[in-house]
C-alpha cells in the first residue's frame, strides 16, 4: 500500500524527499537553465506545509493555461461549451 503524501502525514524532510524523488532531482544541478529555481518555487508551498501537492500542480497548470478571463474561449449557454 502506498504511503500517504498528505501534509498531515509527513514531515518537512519527507515532503522534500517526495518532491526530489518524483522529479529525480537531487539539488546538485542548480545551473541547468534555471530548472531548480522553478521547481523550488512550484513545490515550496508543499514542502513548507502550506499547500497539498495536488494544489501546487493545479496552481501551476492554471497559471500556464489560463492567464485571464479574456484568454478563455467564449462559449454558448451549454456548460459543455456548445
Amino acid at each position: 500500500m502506498a504511503r500517504s503524501k498528505l501534509i498531515k502525514d509527513t514531515t518537512r524532510e519527507e515532503r522534500m524527499r517526495i518532491v526530489q524523488d518524483a522529479l529525480a532531482w537531487d539539488g546538485e544541478c542548480d545551473s541547468v537553465s534555471g530548472f531548480s529555481s522553478g521547481v523550488d518555487a512550484m513545490y515550496q508551498p508543499y514542502i513548507d506545509g502550506e499547500l497539498e501537492l495536488f494544489e501546487c500542480n493545479m496552481r501551476a497548470a492554471a497559471t500556464k493555461y489560463v492567464k485571464s478571463d479574456r484568454d478563455r474561449p467564449s462559449t454558448g449557454s451549454c456548460m459543455m461549451g456548445c
